[in-house]
């Protein structure tokens, strides 16, 4: 764990040097939605493909912008002292779900935030981020951490600036592994203080985009993301603690201006009851508009668990596939889609040639299509074989189970354009005289 110095006037002058990833993101803002792509890596091409069941495994990417996408992730973790109240969720699986304390007995003991503090907000942030790392491709994702809180001077409760309110758990990196460790590291340490959000934001903008003083080593051909999870209203670095002052937020809306001309793109995760309520959010929308992101309201933490591993990295909304042979088309529920594009499903075959078809659509509304031609004989196996295909077979199941899981992520994603649809009638209205 170390602090990061990184100062507005720093960000500033090393964005001047700009990248090909911002300079293609800008160019592709001027020229409108771009052809959505599609990659088959699985089965290869002029393969044939033997099997005892009539289901071939068809798996590759989508994406836009002309070649293969990498992505650079800093996961940014609130870790106030909030975050040590319930999530309202079993997080742990353990059968007994963590709530708030009952008030102490004797005086001058503090009520405990949660009586399972593997149940708590910070625990389903910390699993979330597990749950993610367990679908991404460390071959075209690099995953970084960094947490923040903020701490105030115990007689005044303002800003303490000789001590960090934000920290690089994990650089990035493609082995996940030490950010598993380093997320068991930050359970272990647990909550405290307050929620300096803007400091958050900035260390994770200057690791995303290794700038000057940052630990991680700049990719300029990735995409750079940032995720965002917070359970409150920014209170640091201005004012007292424990009240958000304007400044606060302006402080917060100013390090997602920087993020924007970064071309990073910032997802927020509001955590909470009030996460949609109008006088909550406003830092939250602010800087998911401002960066091309989403902002996305979890009234129960523990969601967050759900919500997060259905995140997209692009813009590809979705994958479908038919068989043009046999007339078989595949469910796009049935279609697991992961967050960098990549994408695998199933496909009813027939013995011979089939001429499968894959097509994909972006949120912008552009179309790419695939065609290929699978070539698939139906035999006796042996013992070998039947070992492979039964393993085939288990790894389907494993599928499955990842799937019911995305259908379930879907309809966190339809609710919350449900949301946003409400919002932006709700401005139009208060624009009009």
């Amino acid at each position: 764990m170390a602090k990061v110095g990184s100062t507005l006037a720093l960000v500033c002058a090393a964005l001047d040097a700009g990248s090909s990833w911002a300079q293609s993101g800008a160019q592709a803002k001027k020229t409108g939605p771009q052809p959505v792509q599609i990659t088959v890596n699985d089965p290869e091409v002029g393969a044939t493909v033997r099997g005892r069941v009539d289901m071939v495994r068809v798996a590759g990417f989508a994406q836009t912008g002309g070649r293969e996408a990498f992505f650079d992730v800093m996961l940014v973790l609130d870790v106030s002292g909030s975050t040590a109240y319930p999530s309202g969720a079993d997080i742990d699986t353990d059968g007994v779900l963590g709530v708030r304390g009952k008030e102490p007995l004797l005086p001058g003991l503090s009520r405990v935030p949660c009586t399972d503090p593997d149940d708590s907000v910070l625990a389903a942030e910390i699993q979330s981020a597990l749950r993610l790392l367990e679908i991404l491709d460390p071959t075209r994702v690099r995953v970084g951490l960094v947490t923040f809180s903020g701490f105030a001077h115990p007689a005044t409760l303002q800003h303490d600036a000789s001590q960090p309110s934000s920290w690089v758990e994990q650089p990035l990196t493609a082995d996940y592994d030490s950010i598993r460790r380093a997320l068991q590291a930050v359970s272990l340490r647990g909550p405290s203080g307050g929620t300096d959000m803007q400091a958050g934001l900035k260390t994770g903008l200057a690791e995303v985009a290794g700038l000057p003083g940052s630990q991680s080593q700049a990719r300029p051909d990735a995409r750079r993301v940032i995720l965002l999870l917070t359970d409150g209203k920014p209170s640091l670095p201005y004012g007292l603690i424990n009240v958000t002052d304007q400044g606060d937020d302006d402080a917060v809306v100013e390090a997602a201006k920087l993020a924007a001309e970064a071309d990073t793109r910032v997802n927020v995760y509001g955590l909470g009851p009030d996460a949609i309520d109008s006088d909550y959010p406003s830092a939250g929308t602010r800087v998911a508009q401002l960066t091309g992101g989403v902002y996305v309201p979890v009234r129960k933490p523990g969601d967050v668990v759900v919500a997060l591993p259905g995140v997209s990295f692009t813009n590809i909304e979705e994958v479908v596939a038919n068989n043009l042979t046999n007339e078989y088309v595949v469910d796009k529920r049935d279609v697991e889609l992961r967050p960098d594009g990549s994408f695998k499903l199933f496909v009813r075959v027939q013995p011979g040639d089939n001429q499968i078809r894959l097509l994909a659509r972006s949120s912008d509304g552009a179309r790419g299509q695939h065609d290929l031609t699978i070539n698939f004989t139906q035999q006796d196996l042996s013992d070998a074989d039947l070992e492979r295909e039964l393993e085939r077979v288990r790894q389907r199941s494993k599928d499955i189970e990842i799937i019911a899981e995305r259908r379930r992520q879907e309809a966190e994603r339809a609710a919350q354009r449900s949301r946003e649809i409400k919002v932006d009638v709700e401005d139009d209205s208060k624009k009009k005289p």
